[in-house]
């Protein structure tokens, strides 16, 4: 079933859009990481431009987001409180992360970007992720304990101006939090991704948040970031493709639920291992992708 795009101006099977919405929203409620750093991709791989599949996929993510938070709500796994200071930063990342996004634009080098910045941010988080969960399975029972206990960075604990995170427990500064949000929304215009991939990992081993937190208040971030970048793709860069986000949302919503099930009975270690391998798998696909060359430049077809 092939449906037109209007605004990435190519028809493509529909049916392929919206499994690929649900394997979104699937990763979304597993992992709090919005599902867009997968989503993103393959839209380039099924060969839509990357500018429109940036825009559209940050669309899409902000539904398997609400979907996701209400069910991590529901058991207390969300720190409001958190979530607000990282939202903070996030829109104005997102403001900056628009004007970079129309200059590179511009330049008429936003492409090579987009590529380039997944190659990078997913390989090197996907390495540590991954290293960091083998430790994690081969630890006795009396160090996982240990390692249980987690704090925050000496960065993060020599900001000023501390704030009590009852839910999160941490007492450290909103600064850290705040400049994380700012990072994650500017990458969330770029790269039309919740940011949920570079999030996750930042909350646990540098601001030390309690892992009951992390995916809830992680989504919760992603929800409202990607609601902001939607609206200045939609008013800027106008690479919102309606029809494409819509068929991604219809998988995602119940994606999200499926996930948030999966979560809840699987082991956290092995999960953040198959997440570190997806992500390792991503960055090489698209690291090749970079390196080699059309068999055409371009192609004239019958729709």
């Amino acid at each position: 079933m092939d449906v037109y795009l209007p605004i990435a101006n190519l028809a493509i099977n529909g049916l392929w859009i919206v499994v690929l919405g649900g394997l979104t929203g699937i990763l979304s409620g597993i992992f709090g990481v919005g599902g867009g750093f997968l989503t993103t991709p393959l839209l380039i791989f099924s060969g839509i431009p990357p500018t429109v599949a940036a825009a559209s996929a940050a669309t899409q993510v902000t539904g398997a987001s609400v979907s996701g938070v209400i069910a991590q709500s529901k058991r207390g796994g969300v720190d409001y409180q958190m979530g607000g200071v990282v939202v903070a930063g996030g829109l104005i990342g997102a403001l900056l992360g628009a004007g970079i996004f129309n200059l590179l634009t511009a330049f008429g080098q936003i492409d090579v970007v987009i590529n380039l910045l997944y190659v990078i941010l997913l390989g090197t988080i996907g390495t540590l992720m991954g290293h960091e969960s083998i430790q994690a399975l081969n630890r006795k029972p009396q160090e996982k304990r240990r390692a249980a206990k987690r704090r925050h960075h000496p960065l993060i604990a020599a900001l000023p101006m501390r704030w009590r995170f009852y839910r999160s427990g941490l007492y450290i500064s909103p600064l850290g939090p705040f400049i994380m949000g700012i990072v994650v929304g500017i990458l969330t215009m770029l790269m039309g991704v919740g940011g949920g991939f570079i999030m996750v990992p930042v909350m646990l081993y540098i601001l030390g948040m309690s892992a009951n937190v992390v995916v809830g208040t992680s989504l919760f971030n992603i929800l409202f970031v990607t609601m902001m970048t939607t609206m200045v793709h939609a008013l800027t860069t106008q690479a919102v493709d309606i029809v494409l986000a819509g068929l991604l949302l219809i998988g995602s919503v119940s994606g999200a639920q499926i996930g948030t099930r999966i979560a809840l009975s699987a082991k956290p270690e092995l999960l953040r291992l198959c997440l570190a391998v997806i992500v390792l798998i991503v960055a090489a696909v698209m690291l090749f992708g970079l390196f080699v060359i059309p068999d055409a430049f371009y192609t004239v077809t019958p729709l």
